[in-house]
């Protein structure tokens, strides 16, 4: 089997096609695996990380403001174009798998137009504009959320879920390796605050008032900040014995598995690790990305009282209150826990195998 997966830009790509490709990699250890990217974005580089081969396209995004750099857009989209074709050409695949990012456009264009079969993996519960333009073309769209037929031809769609980190989500066992990790109070509830791996300002502004608070409450933090709030926050927790800021936690199984509930950006992967851990969560989400979409997201979740939403606006004056209210709940706890638990969809990334191996097999 030659497979070529294509997107990037962010984590939340990268890791579901990684999951698929390793997926793949497992059920046809002889499978040729090619990534396509944009250069110059993160894909470049975690990709190889892995053990897979990346090329990069030079296609970039229009920027939202006013800028020169967008006059190299339709250029930059022309040469990706052209070296997509030749990508497919010399490759051959027998199936070109999307999911989401700048660079799955060029790439999943060409290989439609070669006759070769497509997929599309669509993690968001409101869809990028590069998988709806695409979804016109390809064969197969793979997605996570319900009442994607409003975007998508309702004939392709097959509910699959995200693809996740699976060590990120195995948590049986480790709550006493977490504590110890962590230096942990095993005797305090402990709060989870992720923001993303680049931080989120007003989650951890929030944070930085009500931290003190929580201690007083009986409370412990676990705190990613983000690269650029790292010092202020350490700053912050001088003085506060349970509270503890990390710029980035690589070993985030044992944070959940310490984590008692979860404050956190609703980025689609977040989320779907979140319902399989089965965290009691308050989302807070993004308002600086595409369509709002982060905010469709959690509403996914909030609709059916399996979390709680905090507006960005109001996270400085209102998030104190609804992680006091939750952290002092037993019976609020198990209630989320389990009503997210309910939510959760495993195994996402076989499932979206056993599509490219009826499309691929099709063929056969």
């Amino acid at each position: 089997m030659r497979v070529i997966i294509s997107g990037g830009g962010t984590g939340g790509h990268i890791f579901p096609a990684v999951a698929i490709a390793k997926t793949i990699r497992a059920q046809f250890p002889h499978a040729t695996i090619l990534f396509v990217g944009a250069l110059g974005k993160m894909e470049m580089e975690k990709v190889p990380a892995t053990g897979f081969e990346i090329v990069g396209l030079p296609i970039v995004g229009i920027q939202r403001r006013l800028t020169w750099k967008n006059l190299w857009v339709p250029f930059k989209l022309l040469a990706s174009m052209w070296k997509a074709r030749r990508i497919v050409r010399e490759f051959k695949p027998d199936i070109a798998i999307g999911v989401g990012g700048y660079a799955s456009g060029p790439l999943l264009r060409a290989a439609s137009g070669a006759g070769v079969k497509t997929l599309i993996q669509e993690q968001n519960s409101f869809p990028g504009i590069t998988n709806r333009i695409l979804s016109k073309k390809v064969n197969t769209i793979c997605v996570a959320y319900e009442g994607l037929e409003k975007y998508f031809p309702k004939e392709k769609i097959v509910m699959t879920g995200n693809p996740v980190r699976p060590e990120v989500v195995h948590l049986q066992g480790k709550r006493d390796a977490a504590v110890k990790h962590f230096g942990l109070d095993a005797g305090r509830k402990t709060l989870l605050v992720i923001g993303g791996s680049l931080g989120a300002r007003t989650i951890n502004e929030a944070v930085d008032s009500f931290a003190k608070r929580w201690e007083e409450e009986g409370f412990q933090v676990i705190w990613q900040t983000g690269k650029g709030y790292v010092e202020q926050s350490r700053k912050r927790c001088a003085g506060l014995k349970h509270v503890q800021a990390h710029e980035f936690i690589k070993e985030m199984d044992l944070a959940y598995a310490a984590a008692d509930a979860v404050v956190s950006r609703a980025g689609a992967m977040s989320i779907s690790e979140l319902c399989l851990v089965a965290k009691p969560s308050i989302f807070v989400p993004s308002p600086n990305v595409s369509e709002d979409h982060q905010t469709k997201n959690a509403m996914a979740l909030v609709s059916k009282d399996a979390a709680l939403l905090v507006k960005d606006v109001e996270a400085k004056e209102c998030l104190g209150d609804v992680v006091s209210e939750i952290m002092k709940s037993e019976g609020q706890l198990a209630i989320l826990s389990k009503a997210i638990g309910a939510m959760a969809q495993s195994n996402a990334a076989e499932r979206i195998v056993e599509e490219v191996k009826k499309l691929v097999l099709s063929e056969a």
